[in-house]
């Protein structure tokens, strides 16, 4: 639309459709079908609602001064609409959103058969674990073959599809809302991950927030679930185990693993776009964080570094408690980590210096041992890469569903 188009003041402003959420004394407007939103007042939504309705701007602003007594910026609410793209110009006229795709798909999965379908599968696998001992998860399973090589491509082989069900589940759930969704790669602390971006979710009944961010917890869990109860399924005749049953076993393992990374709360990770859901903050994280180092700050009689009167409202008062979370989170972290992936790290390391080392095992062993190396380097080589990368470019946004 052109400078002079949007400063007619007696002609209507054609507005693409618009979805409105009212929290509070905010109201989020925006399309849904290129995602771009707004946070307005509630006087300001009103306006603009008066606007898609077809008055000009002009009558419009007269309608304000009278029902609030306060003079409109009618043209720097124009050009605030035109900038989030919510004004329709003449070569959009005619053209038609995009169809969500998959929105059927999304409902199928999260319908009450599909709910009593994965109920079903939980209670057989806990089942399986009370009957059978050596289903039970541990990080002796994770050495499912003698080659560390089969292990760790193995294992990155079936992550894949994983992260990607993990991904679909949270993409689905909102798209059966009519969310759209986007991936990408990226990293957080040691993990590579994947992020379904469900910016939408801003303009949807908070209620209704909730199943689309836990999805991805709920396939992570199905997929355990899975992996348990096949692996009984397939035990030789004796039976022990089947190489496909310790295989499974030790997915079922890394994915669990996977689970309890949620729960690191010093990571935007899935439990914390939870938190601050339900509680309705702005950016929590940033806030609690430095809530916190004003904190440490005060009893190291050092002065605050941050002035908490510029905090949003909401998010100072659940900082007080969450940022509490913060070193909590990194405590849980560690836990995890010595009490499952260190002894892997050391079982590991140690058994590719014997190897190296006096050729234990012959020389598929020693190949292996070399080969697993070069991945390992491989591996760390690349989550440094994306982590300088992201620093660089910034790439964090407060207050979008970033899930992952």
């Amino acid at each position: 639309m052109t400078t002079q188009a949007v400063l007619d003041l007696d002609r209507p402003v054609r507005l693409h459709p618009l979805v409105y959420l009212a929290e509070g004394d905010e109201v989020t407007i925006g399309r849904t079908d290129i995602d771009s939103y707004g946070i307005f007042p509630a006087d300001g939504a009103a306006a603009v609602r008066r606007l898609a309705d077809g008055d000009t701007p002009r009558q419009v602003a007269r309608w304000f001064e009278q029902q609030y007594g306060e003079v409109l910026e009618i043209a720097e609410l124009l050009a605030g609409l035109a900038e989030l793209e919510l004004v329709r110009t003449s070569e959009q006229d005619g053209a038609c959103p995009a169809r969500i795709r998959y929105q059927r798909l999304g409902r199928v999965l999260f319908s009450p058969p599909a709910w009593a379908g994965y109920a079903a599968l939980f209670g057989w696998a806990v089942l399986d674990l009370v009957r059978q001992p050596d289903l039970v998860l541990s990080y002796n399973q994770f050495f499912f073959s003698s080659y560390y090589t089969v292990i760790q491509l193995g294992l990155l082989i079936a992550a894949i599809p994983l992260l990607l069900l993990h991904e679909s589940f949270h993409a689905l759930a909102g798209r059966r809302l009519g969310v759209r969704s986007s991936l990408r790669l990226s990293w957080r602390f040691y993990f590579l991950v994947l992020e379904t971006s469900l910016d939408g979710l801003v303009v949807v009944p908070r209620r209704k927030r909730y199943l689309p961010i836990l999805a991805g917890i709920l396939a992570d869990l199905l997929a355990v679930a899975a992996c348990i109860v096949i692996a009984d399924l397939t035990r030789h005749p004796d039976g022990s185990l089947s190489l496909v049953g310790r295989f499974l076993l030790a997915v079922a393992f890394a994915e669990l693993f996977r689970v309890a990374w949620q729960f690191f709360c010093y990571l935007r990770t899935d439990i914390y776009v939870l938190i601050s859901t339900v509680l309705g903050c702005v950016d929590l994280h940033t806030t609690a964080r430095r809530l916190l180092s004003n904190r440490l700050n005060r009893l190291l009689s050092r002065p605050a570094v941050y002035d908490e009167a510029e905090f949003h409202p909401v998010d100072r008062r659940a900082a007080g408690w969450y940022c509490w979370l913060l070193p909590v989170g990194y405590a849980f972290s560690l836990v995890t980590f010595v009490g499952g992936a260190l002894p892997v790290i050391v079982r590991m390391a140690r058994g590719v210096v014997q190897r190296l080392t006096t050729g234990d095992g012959g020389t598929s062993h020693v190949v292996d041992a070399v080969i697993v190396t070069v991945f390992t380097i491989a591996q760390l080589s690349l989550v440094a890469g994306l982590a300088l990368r992201r620093r660089i470019k910034d790439r964090r946004r407060s207050g979008s569903y970033v899930l992952g």
